[in-house]
């Protein structure tokens, strides 16, 4: 063998040896990733833009009890840096409607868009000394629903989120308060509080589970909507996008007259885009 081929068989050696030596390293880089994206993808004021498109489906309403309705909500979430100290999180609800059967006649059924809710946080940019994570800001309603499907009313009022993360958990709670600023006067106003209570736990696998309640009460009627929520969500990679599918059931606890009953579900699938 010549003294040119040694040389060559040696470099491919030594380069086959470090590649070998360093998959695991690349391969634990991936897997922290990744473990870091599900985290950021359970918190509401991660500095994480992602698009999530969440189908729910209930059932059982209206003054017929045979009212069903589907809601595909859209919900994009557009973090901002500020400074090294502070994020602005834009999270904006987009409602698509369609129900149906509530009302003899078809009385009550419609399609169309429902009321935009467009939330602000800021949020500092590094959690407590004591691991708490939180934002505060603004939340606007804009009255765009279609007839049948939402007010007529601007909403305005405070929003906040509270959160930890450790060891696999993640567990908080998020609410707002909107009262109506303005609209069609023949509509009613708008005085509700919303409250989101969450917990959740995240395996190596990035599979989480959470539980919630989200859950509404309207000051006006003096009437609670509490449907509780239980949902798998599983992380995983199309190409380079990394991606969540979420399934989930919910039972309404309580809701007010002519409000869904019995069992709901859910499906969701929300793109994440990592900095």
């Amino acid at each position: 063998m010549s003294h040119r081929h040694l040389r060559r068989n040696v470099a491919l050696a030594t380069l086959s040896a470090s590649l070998i030596a360093g998959a695991p390293a690349l391969a634990q880089d991936h897997a922290a990733n990744l473990n870091e994206m599900a985290k950021k993808s359970l918190n509401p004021v991660a500095d994480l833009a992602s698009l999530p498109l969440q189908y729910n489906y209930d059932e059982k309403m209206g003054s017929t009890g045979a009212g069903k309705k589907s809601l595909l909500n859209i919900q994009p979430v557009i973090p901002f840096s500020l400074n090294q100290e502070w994020n602005l999180i834009s999270r904006t609800i987009v409602p698509l409607i369609d129900q149906s059967g509530g009302a003899p006649n078809g009385a009550a059924d419609a399609s169309g868009l429902g009321n935009i809710t467009e939330s602000v946080f800021f949020s500092p940019a590094k959690p407590t000394a004591s691991g708490w994570i939180w934002g505060a800001g603004p939340v606007f309603l804009l009255p765009a629903a279609s007839d049948l499907l939402g007010s007529k009313k601007w909403g305005l009022g405070p929003t906040a989120v509270v959160l930890k993360q450790a060891d696999g958990w993640t567990y908080g709670a998020l609410g707002n308060h909107i009262w109506s600023v303005g609209g069609d006067s023949n509509t009613a106003n708008i005085n509700a509080t919303y409250l989101q209570p969450f917990i959740a736990y995240t395996t190596a696998t990035h599979t989480s589970f959470a539980f919630n309640t989200e859950s509404t009460y309207d000051w006006k009627t003096n009437q609670w909507s509490v449907p509780l929520n239980l949902m798998a969500t599983q992380m995983f990679k199309i190409g380079q996008q990394i991606m969540t599918a979420q399934l989930g059931v919910r039972y309404w606890a309580n809701s007010p007259p002519n409000g869904p009953e019995g069992t709901g579900y859910r499906f969701a699938v929300t793109w994440l885009f990592p900095k």
